[in-house]
């Protein structure tokens, strides 16, 4: 009996040691920045893997992982909800990994990413008030 519940823990682990494998050093133990802007991925994406996200619009949508980094993920087109949704699902096609070719689940219909890459976090309000007030004197 306690054969049998040693051999199912260790298979439990397995997929957790894979992942920690695959996964490369956490930027934060380099004194050097995270590149921006580099196509980039998300291993076996999760509650566990997936910290937190915000819409952006109907273009986009901003990803952080559990290290805290940020990535951003553009839409292949319209995406319809995603401002409005309370939750996410992400489609990886059986690749265990949220990159460009995966698509985000939006209260059922499937939304395909054309990039999925390394990015600071979403602006602040702030900085969006400021961005739009820019935009709007150039216009005049």
């Amino acid at each position: 009996m306690k054969s049998n519940l040693a051999l199912s823990l260790a298979a439990m682990l397995l997929p957790l040691s894979a992942a920690a494998a695959i996964e490369p050093a956490s930027q934060a133990s380099t004194d050097e920045p995270r590149a921006l802007g580099v196509e980039s991925s998300i291993v076996f994406p999760s509650d566990s893997s997936i910290r937190n996200w915000k819409a952006d619009g109907n273009r986009g949508i901003w990803i952080q992982d559990r290290r805290r980094d940020w990535y951003y993920g553009t839409f292949a087109g319209y995406c319809r909800d995603v401002d409005f949704a309370q939750a996410i699902g992400v489609e990886t096609r059986g690749a265990g990994r949220l990159d460009r070719f995966s698509s985000i689940i939006v209260r059922g219909e499937s939304c395909p990413l054309t990039s999925f890459v390394t990015s600071d976090g979403p602006p602040s309000r702030k900085d969006r008030a400021a961005a739009k007030k820019a935009e709007a004197s150039a216009e005049n």
